[in-house]
C-alpha cells in the first residue's frame, strides 16, 4: 500500500468511526401518541428482550436504551411466564417517572383481567400503567368476550377511574378483530403488525391504519423487522422470534424505515437484543423513506410468504 492509499484507507476508517460515534450520540426521535398527550421514542423496548438475562444484564440494557432516548417500554405477563415483568420491573427502578410503561392482558373476562392487572403492577413495582391493553385480539369471539358484559373492558374502565391505568388500548393479530375493536369502544391506542411484507403480500395493515388514523388513535407497530415464517427444518438463529426476522443490516434498515415512514408513533423491534440494538442505531439516523425507495423495497417482498394475511385478500 502506498502513502496515498494508506491515507485514503485511514481517512475512511476514521470517517466510519466518527459516523458510528455520531449515531451513538444522537437521541432517538419522539412523536406524539394520538390524543393521549404523550410523546414517545420512535423505537420502544419490548420486555421480551430481557428474558433469559441476569438482572444485572437487564438493568444494563434498559439503562442503555434510556440513555439513547427510549422512553417507551411494553411488556406482558405471558412473556417468559412473568420473567419479563420481573426483570423489567427491577431494571426500571429509579427510572419509572422517565418512561411510558405499557402492559397487556390476554384475559377476556373482567375478573381475570383485574387479577392479571394487579399481578403485573406488583411485578413491575409500579402503582400505575401509562397504557393498558387487551393482548393479541385475533378473532371476533375475542373481541365480543372482552368488550361484552362481564368482559375485560369493564375492568379496564374501572382501573382507569381508580388511577391504576391512564390510557386504554389493544393489540390485534387480525384485520377483522382490529376493526371490530375500534368500532366497539373509543380506545386510545392500537398496537398492530405494520410490516412491509404483510402490507404488500397479505393486504394486511392498510385498512387498519386508515381506520385508526380516522379515529385519532395512537398507532404503534409490531413486527416491523419481520421477514417470513421460519422455513421448515431451518435453525432458529433468533430463538426469541417465532418468525424469521430480517437480520441483514441493509434490508433491516429499509424494513424499519418503511414502518416508521407510515403515520405511526413508534415501532417495537423483535425481542432479540441484537436486533433491538440494531433498531436503535437505525432510529438514531432515521430519515423518511422516499417513494422510489418504498417501491424498490416492496418489489423485494414479491413472492415472500407474510407472517400475517388479511383473510379477505
Amino acid at each position: 500500500m502506498n502513502r496515498r492509499e494508506f491515507l485514503t484507507a485511514a481517512g475512511a476508517g476514521i470517517a466510519a468511526a466518527l459516523s458510528e460515534a455520531g449515531a451513538q450520540d444522537r437521541p432517538i426521535p419522539r412523536r406524539s401518541l394520538g390524543r393521549t398527550g404523550a410523546k414517545l421514542s420512535i423505537i420502544g423496548m419490548g420486555g421480551i428482550v430481557v428474558i433469559g438475562m441476569t438482572q444485572d444484564a437487564a438493568n444494563s440494557i434498559v439503562r442503555e436504551a434510556i440513555d439513547r432516548g427510549v422512553n417507551y417500554f411494553d411488556v406482558a405477563p405471558s412473556y417468559g411466564a412473568g420473567e419479563a415483568e420481573e426483570k423489567l420491573g427491577g431494571a426500571l427502578q429509579g427510572y419509572r417517572d422517565q418512561v411510558f410503561l405499557a402492559c397487556k392482558t390476554a384475559r377476556r373476562d373482567k375478573a381475570g383481567a383485574e387479577e392479571e392487572l394487579h399481578t403485573s403492577l406488583k411485578r413491575l413495582r409500579t402503582d400505575h400503567f401509562d397504557l393498558y391493553q387487551l393482548h393479541a385480539l385475533t378473532t371476533t369471539d375475542d373481541v365480543q368476550k372482552a368488550l361484552g358484559p362481564g368482559g375485560a373492558l369493564e375492568a379496564f374502565v374501572e382501573a382507569r377511574q381508580k388511577g391504576l391505568v391512564k390510557h386504554l388500548g389493544f393489540s390485534a393479530h387480525s384485520v377483522e378483530a382490529a376493526l371490530q375493536a375500534m368500532n366497539g369502544f373509543p380506545f386510545d391506542t392500537i398496537l398492530f403488525p405494520f410490516n412491509w411484507v404483510c402490507w404488500s403480500q397479505g393486504d394486511f395493515g392498510p385498512q387498519v391504519l386508515k381506520a385508526a388514523q380516522a379515529k385519532g388513535m395512537g398507532r404503534l407497530a409490531l413486527k416491523a423487522m419481520a421477514y417470513h415464517p421460519w422455513p421448515q427444518g431451518a435453525p432458529h438463529t433468533y430463538p426469541k422470534c417465532w418468525y424469521e426476522p430480517v437480520s441483514e443490516a441493509g434490508l433491516a434498515r429499509q424494513a424499519l424505515r418503511f414502518t416508521l415512514s407510515l403515520p405511526i408513533t413508534a415501532a417495537i423491534p423483535p425481542g432479540d437484543e441484537r436486533l433491538f440494538r440494531m433498531a436503535l442505531e437505525f432510529a438514531a439516523g432515521y430519515t423518511p423513506m422516499k417513494a422510489a425507495e418504498r417501491q424498490e423495497l416492496l418489489k423485494k417482498a414479491a413472492g415472500v410468504q407474510p407472517i400475517f394475511r388479511h383473510t379477505a385478500a
